[in-house]
């Protein structure tokens, strides 16, 4: 059966819009890392707020050096800016508890690095001819270049969330429900679909290439689970009863002494959390966050169901019974709006549930792209015919079963940096990222 998935309006546009495109795509990117490297003072940049990030300025500079090794001198053929620190900022040479002790770039030398180093890969932009070369076909590597700073403008933002002190980041409320109460679960029927892609120009190596797979009929939750169903799983003892985890979650919880999802704590009025510098009561109908996938393993055990297989869950995001095609995102192939998800930054928290009706699937699936990252069951490795490409460490050297696969972004992730098909992973204890979760189970029918 050959795959069927939607065309990608991309390829369709002219080389001068491509560029224009692109253009828009980077600027967007710099704007945002301008926001969050700009809200803390100098001292702040350089400190080191957790051992499991980064200093801000190294993400900084580290977003500069990855784009002219790339678009400056691969794709411009331009002479290097600064050979110097390519070891400094290559993330496979240092641990990111050691990067502090670095003879790092500091705030404003950064800042002058990252802006000269655009200024060129601008003018590339200009005269770098769009097709010809896959690097550079439909613009690819400037798409990569752009997900890559939106991944660590996210991962900046998880920093900030991890910081103490005084609030740096300000958004509006994430909206309510615009539907009322929506059902619980949702059937997906068996059959096959196409998983993957091979028509999405900026799709990256792991994304690919598209291929037919069959699914078991099953039923997924139609949003994430909220902290009032979690709060539900707390207080009935779900922390405290090794029945409901696995044996290597079981361990991780004891060991680490884990009680409730990152950042959250008890007083005598209930549940409260600590949220970008903010000390607020948990609103019981936001998507719950910060939890590792033992614990979403254990949640859906205590309710009776299991987490999905990252086939369900992409099945469950892009297959359209209608037409048998695979869609590029759930409501269909246009691009992500706010009216359809929760991306980018612009809140500062998970919704509710029925909060983007305008981005459900066609199986009534809500919320499948932005809020939280979700778990899945499946070890992230790579689709029969993988190739990396352009290198194997964006993905390759993770495949095997210490990573899980993570899909759907969250509010913290970049309309650029994620689609139906796009992949994310992470160890299973991680709970610093925006990781939540929904559950299925089988359908015996």
């Amino acid at each position: 059966m050959p795959v069927n998935e939607a065309p990608n309006p991309l390829r369709a546009l002219g080389t001068e819009r491509l560029r224009e495109h692109a253009a828009r795509a980077l600027t967007r990117a710099r704007s945002r890392s301008t926001v969050l490297t700009e809200a803390v003072d100098d001292a702040e940049l350089v400190r080191q707020h957790s051992k499991l990030m980064s200093p801000l300025v190294w993400d900084l500079a580290h977003i500069g050096s990855q784009e002219e090794l790339w678009l400056v001198r691969d794709v411009g053929g331009l002479d290097p800016l600064r050979p110097d620190i390519d070891d400094l900022y290559d993330a496979f040479q240092h641990k990111r508890a050691d990067r502090p002790s670095l003879p790092l770039l500091g705030p404003a030398e950064a800042r002058a690095y990252v802006g000269q180093v655009r200024a060129k890969a601008f003018d590339v932009l200009e005269k770098v001819p769009m097709e010809g070369r896959r690097l550079t076909e439909a613009g690819f590597a400037f798409g990569m270049i752009t997900q890559h700073e939106q991944q660590h403008d996210e991962t900046m933002l998880a920093t900030h969330q991890l910081r103490e002190g005084e609030p740096a980041l300000h958004a509006p409320p994430a909206p309510g429900s615009r539907t009322g109460p929506l059902p619980e679960e949702v059937l997906v029927p068996a059959g096959r679909f196409t998983m993957g892609t091979s028509v999405e120009p900026w799709a990256l190596d792991n994304e690919r290439p598209a291929h037919e797979v069959d699914v078991d009929a099953f039923l997924i939750d139609t949003t994430p689970v909220t902290n009032g169903a979690y709060v539900d799983f707390l207080e009935s003892g779900g922390y405290t009863e090794r029945r409901w985890w696995s044996e290597e979650g079981w361990r991780y919880r004891t060991e680490n002494d884990i009680t409730a999802p990152r950042f959250w704590w008890r007083e005598t009025d209930g549940w409260w959390r600590r949220r970008f510098g903010v000390a607020e009561p948990v609103p019981p109908g936001q998507f719950v966050v910060h939890v590792s996938f033992y614990e979403a393993e254990a949640y859906a055990a205590w309710a009776g169901k299991r987490l999905p297989t990252e086939r369900e869950w992409e099945k469950a995001a892009r297959f359209d019974p209608a037409t048998g095609q695979s869609r590029r995102y759930p409501w269909g192939n246009e691009e992500p709006t706010p009216e359809h998800a929760n991306l980018g930054q612009r809140h500062l928290t998970p919704a509710e549930p029925g909060a983007y009706p305008a981005g459900a699937s066609p199986l009534g699936v809500h919320h499948l792209i932005g809020d939280v990252w979700e778990w899945t069951s499946t070890d992230f490795a790579g689709y029969p015919g993988f190739a990396a490409f352009p290198y194997r460490e964006y993905s390759e050297v993770f495949f095997g079963p210490e990573y899980k696969v993570l899909r759907g972004g969250s509010f913290g992730t970049d309309e650029a940096a994620i689609r139906g098909t796009f992949r994310n992973w992470d160890y299973p204890i991680r709970r610093q990222i925006f990781s939540g979760f929904r559950c299925a189970r089988d359908a015996h029918v």
